[in-house]
């Protein structure tokens, strides 16, 4: 049996409250490795040339106020 499914297998057997319990757990987490992976890529330059598309688009007039 995988890791993924013993995992699976655990989630499933828990409590309603320990279900919500993991549920805040797991987003907080989810958010933390999220949050590294994006400073990494703005650390990195990834990003740059995205930003640098979108500021000429906004100089150029082709955006839209949402």
């Amino acid at each position: 049996m995988s890791d993924i499914q013993k995992i699976e297998n655990a989630v499933r057997k828990l409590s309603p409250e320990e279900l919500a319990t993991f549920r805040e757990w797991f987003a907080a987490f989810d958010g933390d490795k999220w949050d590294a992976q994006f400073e990494s890529d703005v650390t990195a330059g990834r990003l740059d040339k995205l930003a640098k598309d979108a500021l000429d688009e906004l100089r150029e007039g082709r955006c839209t106020d949402l």
